[in-house]
């Protein structure tokens, strides 16, 4: 099965933090790294990192930067290769408005997160779409205590939460991405 009309977002805002207040949440070198490398092992299109904060995106460019085009980019040509696949947005609207150009197709947006209700495509489910649609898939990942209401109401799909073997479920986002990515096109 290919991914290549499958794209991942990591939204740094606007997200929830622990008291349910909407907030903006820091980007984190190593979900930079993890996601990166998750995304390019598993065929996905393009990886968007987004934060409406301009000074987070900055500093985002300058680790970029290093595997890129830096020392890091002979040290590590892998890494390389993964972070070419990554691409710094201000908001989920640009993220839209690149896939669309790139595309030029339909994009329908799939959230996910570890409190989500309601219903679920199962990941059997999201698969089955992909592989019978003419259309482009963007997986949105939230950071911090979960996407914002805001976001998930513009999505066309909820993927149903990983769960674990009890009550606690506060997965790393790196951990998620990975699981779901296996999930859906693992072998």
């Amino acid at each position: 099965m290919s991914a290549d009309n499958i794209y991942i977002a990591l939204l740094h805002g606007p997200v929830y933090d622990k008291k349910g207040r909407v907030t903006v949440t820091s980007i984190v070198n190593t979900d930079i790294h993890d996601i990166a490398r998750c995304a390019r092992t598993f065929g996905i299109k393009r990886f968007y990192i987004v934060s409406p904060i301009e000074e987070q995106r900055m500093l985002a460019e300058k680790i970029l930067g290093h595997w890129q085009s830096g020392f890091g980019s002979t040290y590590n040509p892998s890494r390389k290769e993964a972070f070419s696949l990554v691409d710094l947005k201000g908001s989920l609207d640009e993220v839209l408005t690149d896939i669309q150009q790139r595309a030029d197709q339909d994009v329908r947006i799939v959230v996910t997160g570890a409190r989500l209700t309601g219903a679920c495509l199962s990941a059997t489910d999201l698969r089955q779409r992909v592989q019978s649609e003419e259309c482009s898939y963007l997986l949105v990942f939230g950071t911090g205590w979960g996407l914002a209401e805001t976001i998930l109401s513009k999505a066309h799909f909820r993927l149903e939460p990983i769960g674990g073997s009890g009550e606690y479920n506060h997965l790393p986002v790196r951990a998620a991405v990975a699981i779901l990515l296996d999930r859906l096109w693992g072998r």
